[in-house]
């Protein structure tokens, strides 16, 4: 009898120098469950119950200085006392034989003033504040502080910012860093022309409104080495009322940019919006140009499930796949998967509370007895 044929997102990967087993990537999702910034021992719990041999994690969104909180609780790696706190998580993930990026972030102006030192107001590419919307689960309600323009000769400041915690990253055990260009935070509120404002060498053409993120990623690829950085970007996302009048050339132009580095590791983007098809949610499937100019890995986010996954595998539209939801729900989705089991279903209510168990570690297993 003919080997059944893998699943192909249960295929192998070569990950520049690493080895995956399998391509479903647990995506960067916000936990808000880090007291005063510092990663806390349930963290260990939570990541290396989705860890596997072979299998790629992100980490949630984690500060990169005191001015780049936007959300409570989330973990920083500006400080000592952090990148102590993050090893033994990492060493957890590790024992499992998984490997485990760091996603880190600078918020820019989706913050308010109490999330800010000595309650000074946010720093962005511009002034202009975020009008709320209903449609964001998290900040619905939330009005959002009057940004402070930051002046040109403070940018280089903040690009050491995430130098640093890059650095600081790797001495964490990491095995690399995920830079946060999407999602309308402040790498992308330069790089999109909705927020950015500015009449410098920072704001007008496409090449200064991306001037700020190229910064940011030579500086991590030059301190820590570009076969261990990847990037998230959202070209077509309209997040934070940060959106742009032409997405291709956008997505593109950063695409280029990534292969100057020889070696840069991977590229992870966020699907356009879904679709409204014959009454259906649909995947709009639009990464593909950025896919073929893209030297490295691709990894595709956005609403995917297994069979899309299985599907984009298989076509070559992405080299991994990154799960959010369905990862923080199911924390054996890759078994799940091989199975055609069925999966837990996740509770939007507590994505962003800060109980240290539920709505955290305490999705079940397929079998029970392995939630260890």
């Amino acid at each position: 009898m003919a080997a059944k044929e893998a699943m192909p997102l249960l295929t192998p990967h070569k990950l520049g120098r690493f080895d995956l087993s399998h391509r479903v990537v647990l995506a960067p999702l916000t936990r808000c469950r880090s007291y005063g910034s510092v990663p806390q021992p349930h963290a260990a719990l939570y990541y290396s119950q989705r860890a596997t041999k072979g299998g790629l994690l992100i980490t949630e969104a984690t500060d990169v200085s005191v001015t780049a909180k936007g959300y409570p609780e989330t973990p920083g790696i500006w400080t000592q006392e952090q990148v102590e706190a993050w090893k033994p998580i990492v060493d957890a993930v590790h024992r499992k034989g998984a490997l485990f990026f760091c996603q880190i972030w600078h918020v820019g102006r989706v913050s308010t003033n109490d999330y800010q030192p000595d309650g000074k107001a946010p720093i962005s590419s511009t002034d202009k504040q975020i009008t709320p919307d209903p449609r964001n689960s998290y900040s619905s309600g939330i009005a959002y502080s009057k940004p402070r323009r930051l002046q040109i000769e403070e940018i280089p400041a903040i690009v050491d910012d995430f130098r640093r915690a890059a650095r600081n990253a790797i001495e964490a055990g990491f095995d690399g860093v995920e830079i946060h260009g999407a999602h309308g935070y402040l790498l992308e509120q330069f790089m999109k022309d909705s927020s950015n404002d500015r009449t410098d060498d920072y704001g007008g053409s496409l090449e200064n409104r991306c001037r700020f993120a190229v910064e940011v990623i030579d500086a991590i690829v030059r301190e820590v080495g570009a076969d261990r950085v990847g990037i998230r970007l959202s070209p077509f996302v309209d997040y934070m009322d940060c959106y742009d009048s032409d997405p291709h050339a956008l997505g593109t132009y950063m695409v280029q940019q990534l292969n100057k580095h020889q070696g840069f590791l991977y590229c992870h983007m966020v699907e356009p919006r879904m679709a409204i098809v014959d009454g259906r949610r649909q995947i709009p499937h639009g990464l593909l140009p950025f896919r073929k100019a893209f030297n490295g890995t691709f990894i595709a986010a956005g609403g995917y499930d297994r069979d899309e996954g299985n599907k984009v595998i298989a076509n070559e539209y992405a080299d991994l796949v990154a799960y959010g939801r369905l990862f923080l729900a199911n924390p054996d989705l890759p078994k799940r998967f091989e199975l055609g089991a069925p999966l837990n279903e996740y509770d939007r209510t507590t994505f962003y509370t800060q109980d240290p168990v539920v709505g955290y570690t305490d999705y079940p297993f397929l079998d029970s007895s392995i939630a260890e």
